[in-house]
Formats: C-alpha cells, structure tokens, sequence
C-alpha cells in the first residue's frame, strides 16, 4: 500500500477501533487476567447473549463516532493538529477526513477484523437509494 491516505486508514483503524473491539470480546468472554477487570468481567458474564450484543453494538457505535468526531477535529483543526505519513498531511489528501471511515470502500470495511455491518448494510441502501433515483431520472427522459 502506497496511499499515505490508507496507509494512515489501516493504522488508524487498526490501532484504534480493532484493539477497542478486541478488548471489549475480551472482557465479554472473561478473557483478561487482570486483577482490576475481574469484577467487571464478573458482572458481564452475567449477560445475556442478547444483552450482550447490544453492548457491542453500543461498543461499536461509540467507537465509530469518536474516530468520526477526532477525524474531523484534526481536519478542521486549520493545521494545528497535522498528522504526516510519508511526509503528507493526511487532511490535506481527503475532501472530508472524518468520511473515510465509512461506507463499503472506507477504512472500517477494507481495514477493520471487526467489519461494521451497520456501514455494509447503509452502504447497500444508500447504493440502491442512487440506483433508484438515476433511474427515475432516465425513465423520466425520453
């Protein structure tokens, strides 16, 4: 990979969002040895797997608006915050930095071990949604 854009994506993704979301399968499975995790592993072991899912669903939502909120704050942060790779100021390589995280070709799909199936599936409705719209524009020309 040669684009300093993905290149910063992976990392970003990786380091932040995958490790968050690992760490919570941890906790969710009592998979830390840590003595100051063990009464909240205690209380999450107590779930249920419906309940369970819904703590990683808010898990993931959070996580995703906190990468979405910090990507816009570097963006909008008139350069007072500059992150280089390979020597280029990644917002100065993207439209909208805080939109690269989403849809089925951004960072959280290509990138992430725990793919957002939130993004997949408004991805697909938003594809349909241009689909359906392009097409009424051409049935509407003739």
């Amino acid at each position: 990979m040669s684009d300093p854009l993905d290149k910063f994506g992976e990392f970003f993704v990786q380091n932040l969002r995958d490790k968050m979301l690992h760490n919570l399968e941890m906790m969710l499975s009592s998979g830390w040895k840590a003595p100051d995790l063990q009464e909240l592993q205690v209380k999450l072991s107590g779930f249920t797997d419906a309940q369970k899912q819904v703590v990683r669903e808010l898990a993931e939502r959070i996580t995703t608006a906190g990468m979405h909120d910090l990507l816009f704050a570097i963006a909008d942060s008139g350069g007072v915050v500059r992150v280089l790779v390979d020597g280029q100021e990644i917002a100065n390589l993207s439209d909208g930095l805080h939109g690269e995280i989403f849809g089925d070709e951004g960072w959280i799909t290509r990138f992430s071990k725990y793919p957002s199936e939130i993004e997949i599936e408004r991805s697909k409705w938003a594809k349909e949604q241009i689909k359906n719209m392009i097409g009424k524009k051409d049935d509407n020309v003739t």
